[in-house]
């Protein structure tokens, strides 16, 4: 058996006159999927998979798919002679242009045993001499194929050999993916080894010492590894000693390491290479010289071997010297190794003569985190989910960690300035390397030294939202977002909703219960709680809908908090927001007036505490309903449900009249007269159904705010409590309130299998619809809640008969039978998708994700509003 290793990852070309049974092999090693042959493609562009004419069209679809393939980080095969260097170098130019590795295998068989497999194929007929002609390009080109490009180059001599062969894929060095931590990444020591065992230690490290005192391992009794970012070497007082501890760490399984360019430039000096000694290469060389022939040895072979970057976690952690931009991750090209080792450069040089680099991770949009370093930073800035952690040890800074997954930084000071930077750098203050957690926006998480800090504004761009996206949820995987509905989304955000950074959530719509199909209601509890028992759901909270506005109200403790986590202006303290996005109020003295009534409820109830943990900056995010319905919708009323009720109130009781003196003048008009009442009093009826809730505010005065969940607060979401537990926060607040604002929401608890609960809800709506009420909303106890066919409708509105009077219309109960046809799929599934892009977006928020990951969920909303539903749904 012969044991073929390939790359994981890679292009693997197949060598080999026809008839040699590479479709044979490929088909016996490789997935149907995985080969793309010249065959095939030539069938696809001509109907004939022999046809020679058809060979340039069908080489660029072979060509097009191959890079299709690579691009998504697929291993492909191509299925074809290659035996003429031209069509192997284009096919190794592909693979550079991907950045994978050219594989090529050699099936070498005898030229007659080629010759006897075509005569008996009926599609092969031509002569003898093609095949002849191609065994000798393939003589000529095995011994070239290295020189080509080709990474490997297996060679199957004889058919034997190809009978025996095994291919076995091999991960790139670079794939660590099944490595999940947890890792202290460490940034640029240079040479740094008293602040590097400093840091070691206050990470939990114990250090082993050889005989002669000196530290050749560091073990985390927590079984933790430490991650190396590179450029361990140069400009600091003991590069050898740094090493020493390092590689001892890796060879015992204790630590993992990248390359960084001092360490690649160091090799090159190593091995005798002409390379330039400036930058503190010297000084390393010098102290390298000191040390035994085998421990220089030891340094040229570690270095030598060490890769640019690493994929750990599953994909979700990228560690490399310079940075990697997504298209890079897990790839292996020598544009993949300089990209990581020096970063993204112009070419150009500054005024201190150093590169100047491109900002590559302000357009980071990968979903894995990258941690780097190379680059000195006064502070840990956190853009994108990327972080450099070359925060200038060797030039008087600081050596910082990052402990993963826990995103907290551990920082030491240098103990004094040991290579003076070429450009200037700030002397730190010292720390006490206590952990300092960041999340990934960069928001500071406390810390004696407040060093890190919020990178500059996150920039959008029209591509995290523009054409066809698909968000990825946690609660219900792809959702996908219609180009049409991405632009009428994208007009509403970009020309009135607030701020992005603001504007962590939109409340997603909500579906009404299923239409009742007898009586004279439209909409009925009995079918909400039927559809929560059908779905498995056992126990509801029924609450009170108040007839006002949607409004998400988001409250900070103090504007220094409201500043610098949501760049709102001096001496706001929170935000008002509808469902569109924009701010409830134009008027910002009106706005932060309601933030201010909220705050002090907030605090006198204790929620700072209960709800933020340890460290969170103090911030509380509320989903209510503001009254009264005119306070927002003051224009809507008065052009359309007004005029309506003016007009129908102006004109039936002057024609009820007129139509009762036709009668009493003996005219056969009784059923106009009776249809012509019934009409007049459903105006009315229609006018009482709005006027309910309408009433004067002036300021705050008459204004009230009705919270009824918690959305987020400081680092935490709580779907997972249930709606008892938002509603006793929200309870609290209103007992709290001094300011007359707060409102409380009236609930009541139901058993969708017990008929006297189910009663006692239905006798529940009944009062309060009786009473002037809009209706109630029906949500599962215990919140989020998955089915045995998914996740469950969050909430259903249950509406009483009046209040439907204002959504369809004053006669509407004369239509009844038409209504009761209206679709409710379409608006079930936009309130499914909504409320999952809702979650996701407060998820995101508060785990730290960069602004575009969060903006791309509250975008995605907005999109699916714009989608074509009946708005009176």
């Amino acid at each position: 058996m012969t044991r073929l290793e390939i790359p994981a990852t890679c292009l693997v070309v197949l060598v080999g006159t026809s008839g040699s049974g590479k479709s044979t092999f490929a088909a016996r090693h490789f997935g149907p999927f995985e080969t793309v042959s010249s065959d095939w493609c030539r069938g696809v562009v001509s109907d004939d998979p022999t046809s020679q004419a058809a060979t340039p069209e069908a080489f660029a679809l072979l060509h097009h798919l191959v890079g299709v393939r690579l691009r998504a980080g697929l291993l492909t095969v191509v299925d074809a002679t290659n035996v003429q260097p031209d069509a192997r170098r284009q096919l190794v130019a592909v693979a550079r242009e991907h950045d994978v590795l050219p594989v090529a295998i050699v099936l070498d068989v005898p030229e007659d045993v080629a010759q006897a497999r075509n005569a008996a194929r009926p599609d092969r007929g031509f002569g003898a001499h093609v095949v002849r002609r191609q065994a000798q390009q393939l003589r000529r080109s095995v011994r070239g194929l290295a020189r080509e490009g080709f990474r490997t180059v297996h060679v199957l001599d004889g058919v034997a050999a190809v009978e025996a062969a095994e291919v076995v894929r091999v991960p790139l060095r670079n794939d660590l993916r099944g490595e999940t931590g947890p890792f202290d990444v460490v940034g640029d020591v240079h040479g740094c080894r008293a602040e590097l065992e400093t840091l070691l230690d206050r990470l939990g490290y114990v250090l082993v010492r050889d005989a002669e005192g000196r530290p050749v391992d560091a073990t985390h009794p927590e079984g933790r590894r430490a991650v190396f970012v590179g450029d361990l070497v140069d400009r600091g007082p003991d590069s050898p000693g740094v090493l020493r501890l390092v590689m001892g760490m890796v060879d015992a399984g204790h630590a993992l390491c990248v390359s960084g360019n001092h360490e690649a430039k160091l090799v090159r000096a190593l091995a005798g290479r002409q390379v330039s000694t400036s930058h503190g290469l010297a000084e390393t060389l010098a102290q390298l010289a000191a040390e035994p022939p085998e421990f220089r040895e030891r340094v040229r072979a570690f270095c030598d071997r060490l890769v640019a970057h690493y994929v750990l976690d599953e994909g979700r952690l990228v560690v490399a010297h310079a940075g990697l931009k997504e298209a890079y991750h897990g790839r292996a090209s020598g544009r993949v190794r300089s990209f990581a080792l020096f970063g993204d450069t112009t070419g150009e040089t500054d005024e201190y003569g150093l590169p100047v680099r491109l900002p590559w991770a302000e357009d980071y949009r990968g979903s894995a985190t990258v941690l780097y370093g190379h680059t000195p930073t006064p502070a840990l800035t956190w853009v994108n989910d990327t972080l450099c952690l070359d925060t200038g040890c060797v030039f008087g800074g600081r050596l910082s960690a990052l402990r993963y997954p826990e995103r907290e930084a551990v920082q030491v000071t240098a103990e004094r300035v040991w290579c003076d930077p070429v450009r200037p750098f700030p002397r730190a203050e010292p720390v006490d390397g206590a952990p300092v957690a960041v999340g990934r926006s960069g928001a500071p998480g406390g810390g004696p030294d407040g060093d890190v800090v919020r990178g500059a504004p996150d920039r959008l761009r029209l591509d995290d939202v523009a054409g066809r996206r698909v968000v990825e949820t946690r609660l219900m995987g792809r959702v996908s977002l219609r180009p049409e509905d991405a632009v009428g989304a994208l007009e509403v955000m970009s020309r009135f909703a607030l701020d992005p950074r603001v504007l962590l959530h939109l409340p997603p719509t909500m579906s009404p219960c299923a239409t009742a199909r007898e009586g004279d209601l439209l909409e009925h509890p009995r079918e909400a709680f039927a559809q929560y028992a059908h779905d498995g759901v056992a126990d509801v909270v029924c609450e009170e809908k108040h007839m006002g506005s949607r409004a998400v109200v988001l409250v900070c403790r103090d504007a220094t908090v409201a500043a610098a986590r949501f760049a709102l202006p001096a001496g706001a303290t929170g935000a008002v927001w509808i469902r569109t996005g924009r701010a409830f109020w134009q008027d910002a003295a009106r706005t932060q007036a309601l933030v201010d009534a909220v705050a002090p409820a907030v605090a006198a109830a204790g929620a700072w505490d209960d709800l933020l943990a340890d460290g969170d900056d103090a911030w509380l995010l509320l989903d209510c309903e503001l009254l009264p319905w005119s306070a927002k919708a003051g224009e809507l009323l008065r052009t359309q449900y007004a005029a309506v009720g003016a007009a129908a109130r102006a004109v039936l009781p002057a024609a009820v009249d007129a139509l009762a003196a036709a009668g009493d003048r003996g005219l056969d008009v009784a059923e106009l007269l009776a249809r012509t009442r019934r009409r007049a009093d459903d105006a009315e009826r229609f006018t009482a159904a709005y006027c309910r809730y309408v009433w004067d505010v002036d300021g705050l005065d008459g204004v009230r705010l009705a919270p009824f969940q918690v959305l987020a607060a400081g680092s935490r979401t709580f779907t997972d409590r249930d709606h008892l537990w938002h509603l006793g926060v929200a309870d609290r607040l209103v007992a709290a309130d001094a300011s007359g604002v707060l409102l409380g929401t009236r609930r009541l608890v139901v058993r969708t299998g017990d008929p006297a609960s189910v009663a006692e809800g239905t006798a529940w709506w009944q009062a309060l619809t009786d009473d002037g009420g809009e209706g109630m909303v029906v949500k599962p106890l215990a919140n989020l809640v998955r089915g045995p066919r998914g996740l469950v409708q969050p909430g259903v509105k249950v509406r009483g008969r009046e209040y439907l009077r204002i959504v369809y219309g004053p006669e509407y109960t004369s239509h009844l039978p038409r209504l009761r046809q209206r679709s409710l799929g379409r608006k079930r599934s936009l309130a499914l998708r909504e409320y999952a892009l809702g979650v996701e977006a407060l998820e995101r928020y508060v785990a730290g994700a960069p602004l575009w990951r969060v903006h791309e969920a509250v975008f995605g909303v907005l999109a699916l509003e714009s989608a074509p539903v009946d708005p009176r749904l």
